[in-house]
């Protein structure tokens, strides 16, 4: 009987410790309510005024570039662009990262491959 009780406040124990060690333990993964967060996408970078390196750019092209409103949550292990970045190179979400108000994050798999080789700079 002593050995059906021991691991019971175990898991009870390590519960309780989970809890304050990672409060939020599918933050960043892709599935459940943030993967699918409504409006967050509030614009694209048509909206933006500010992005002069991407003037060879139509405002077609422009509007199917969605940008991530600021506080959402980046995805596990999806690619993603900072438009603020001169360098724009890619980038992995990992659980953690978030979008800041200094960035527009630019997810990869929300514009089509011919744009985001020309957000990226590729040419063929």
């Amino acid at each position: 009987m002593p050995n059906q009780e021991q691991p019971n406040s175990i898991n009870r124990d390590r519960d309780e410790f989970d809890q304050d060690l990672n409060p939020n333990p599918m933050a960043g993964q892709n599935t459940g309510p943030e993967a699918n967060q409504p409006g967050r996408f509030e614009r694209t970078a048509k909206d933006i005024d500010k992005l002069q390196q991407l003037e060879d750019f139509s405002n077609d092209e422009l509007k199917q570039i969605p940008i991530l409103k600021s506080g959402t949550r980046l995805q596990q292990g999806a690619t993603y662009i900072n438009l603020n970045d001169p360098n724009r190179e890619e980038f992995t979400g990992v659980g953690d990262m978030s979008v800041d108000d200094n960035s527009l994050i630019v997810p990869k798999d929300r514009v089509g491959y011919l744009i985001w080789n020309r957000l990226i700079g590729v040419e063929r």
